[in-house]
């Protein structure tokens, strides 16, 4: 095979540094176009905020790569500057989106296969809520993705789309994993919204990397969009217990509604995973068209939480912040 030129667009993030150790091991080279570069990575680096168009042009002029990879398109506008720039050669474009596309679009129904994100969307919620952020997220990268569309059916550029469903690995800065865990290590009760019967089916960082490695080497794919996600989906509380297991940890879980922790006053801050906002995908189509198997949740989760708790971050998840009221409501609802 072949090195590949190979650029990471947003590259020294969670899931680009992910991608960089595995196109290293294989021999490609890796340039990562990032704010601030990260020595030692092993990498090449170009330094520029990607929003600046002029500056954006200058750093990647001349450059030639044979597939580009980009983390960071979160609106339309963000795929037209980059593909756009002048004098470069990116070579086959990958986008890094999101099943959030399916979660705006109206009447979809998970699990979730690739055309569900043609529908119509779903109306705005209201300004400042919280359901607006997230809504605002997939239109965002609907947008993105609808330029990607365009330009390979007009301009014949290379173009596709990877949407995934939260991520789980090292260094995952998000703190949703952490959040369980903390509350786990306090000793205190643990809130389960629903009894934890919620479907989950998230996906290892391991197998984006793995699902880029194979991008690079292989023809690309005849579809525009394609889902992955790990094999098996669990509930909630399955995963919840899997992380204790995990930790070494036997916490004491309360369950209840989410009426009642509404009307208390609580949100889905303090329980990452359980909210509208995190999709459940349907990875049928990678699977029978390049073959691509992703890991099962027992083989990857043991080691992420490990690294959680051998690098415990300065900082709790917000919803950490409600934590001594979980606990008093926890002791009344087991009264």
């Amino acid at each position: 095979m072949t090195p590949q030129r190979i650029l990471l667009v947003g590259g020294s993030g969670f899931m680009g540094r992910h991608a960089s150790r595995a196109l290293t091991a294989a021999g490609h080279q890796v340039t990562v176009l990032a704010r601030h570069a990260r020595p030692g990575d092993g990498v090449t680096f170009v330094t520029c905020d990607r929003s600046d168009t002029a500056a954006l042009a200058r750093a990647l002029e001349g450059l030639h790569f044979d597939l580009t990879v980009d983390f960071l398109a979160w609106d339309a506008a963000d795929v037209e500057r980059l593909l756009k720039v002048p004098h470069a050669a990116l070579g086959r474009y990958v986008m890094i989106s999101t099943g959030q596309v399916y979660l705006i679009a109206r009447g979809s129904e998970p699990p979730y296969r690739e055309d569900a994100a043609d529908a119509d969307l779903i109306d705005a919620p209201a300004e400042g809520s919280r359901d607006r952020a997230g809504w605002d997220y997939g239109v965002g990268k609907r947008r993105a993705e609808k330029v990607l569309l365009a330009l390979r059916g007009t301009h014949g550029v290379r173009a596709m789309a990877l949407r995934l469903p939260i991520v789980q690995g090292a260094g995952d800065g998000s703190l949703r994993l952490w959040a369980w865990i903390e509350r786990m290590l306090d000793g205190g009760p643990i809130l389960v919204p629903d009894a934890g019967a919620r479907p989950i089916r998230h996906l290892w960082a391991g197998d984006v990397a793995r699902a880029i490695a194979w991008l690079a080497e292989h023809d690309a794919p005849r579809q525009a969009f394609y889902n992955l996600a790990q094999p098996e989906t669990l509930p909630l509380r399955e995963l919840l217990d899997r992380i204790a297991h995990a930790a070494g940890l036997t916490p004491t879980f309360v369950d209840v509604s989410w009426e009642e922790l509404r009307a208390a006053g609580f949100d889905e801050d303090m329980a990452p995973y359980s909210g509208r906002w995190a999709s459940r995908l349907d990875p049928t189509r990678a699977a029978e068209e390049w073959g691509f198997a992703t890991t099962r949740v027992g083989e990857y989760l043991p080691g992420v939480v490990h690294w959680h708790l051998e690098h415990r971050p300065a900082a709790s998840h917000p919803g950490y912040a409600s934590r001594a009221r979980e606990r008093e409501f926890a002791r009344g609802a087991r009264t």
